[in-house]
C-alpha cells in the first residue's frame, strides 16, 4: 500500500513543482481521464472494415504516417484507437507527462518508456508498484484537425479535446 500524502505535504509539493495541484482541500488526482483505448490491427483498412463498417463506430481521424485511426465511442470523449504498432491498452490523459512520470517514480513506480514527442503532445509508459503498465498522454500541442474523410491534415493548437 502506498503511503497517503498529507494535505500540507501536497500543498508544499504544489508550490514547489506543480505536481500535485489542489482542489477542495485534497490532492488532485494525477490521471484525468481515459483518453483512448488502443486496439492493435494488422492494417488500418482492415481495422476500419471491422470497427467502423461492421460495428458502426464513426471515424474521427486517420493518420497513416503513424499507422493509427481514431473512432468515436458514443456518449464518451474516449476514443477507440486502431493501431498497427501499439498493443491493446488504455491511454490515460494527464496534464504533464513529465510530472506524471516523476510522481510515479517518487511513489515506487518506474519508467517503461521515457516521454517522447508525438504530433499532439507527449507520451510515456510507466509501471505502478504492482506491475501494471500505464500509457500516459498529454495533449500539450493540441488535437488533430481532419478533412471531411477523417484524414489528419494538421494539429489545432491549444485544444484539449479531439475534434
Amino acid at each position: 500500500m502506498l503511503p497517503s500524502v498529507p494535505v500540507e505535504a501536497a500543498e508544499e509539493l504544489q508550490v514547489k513543482s506543480k505536481i500535485a495541484p489542489m482542489y477542495t482541500g485534497r490532492m488532485m488526482p494525477l490521471l484525468d481521464s481515459v483518453d483512448a483505448v488502443t486496439v492493435r490491427v494488422p492494417d488500418i483498412d482492415a481495422g476500419l472494415a471491422f470497427y467502423r463498417d461492421a460495428l458502426g463506430h464513426r471515424l474521427r481521424w486517420r493518420n497513416d504516417e503513424i499507422g493509427q485511426a481514431g473512432l468515436e465511442l458514443p456518449g464518451s470523449a474516449t476514443e477507440l484507437v486502431l493501431s498497427t504498432q501499439e498493443q491493446y491498452e488504455p491511454n490515460w490523459r494527464v496534464q504533464s507527462t513529465a510530472d506524471a512520470v516523476e510522481m510515479f517514480c517518487t511513489h515506487g513506480g518506474q519508467v517503461v518508456a521515457e516521454p517522447v514527442d508525438i504530433p499532439v503532445g507527449r507520451v510515456a509508459v510507466v509501471q505502478d508498484p504492482f506491475g501494471n503498465s500505464l500509457v500516459i498522454l498529454e495533449l500539450s500541442k493540441g488535437t488533430y484537425v481532419t478533412d471531411d474523410s477523417g484524414t489528419v491534415t494538421g494539429v489545432a493548437h491549444g485544444l484539449s479535446e479531439h475534434g
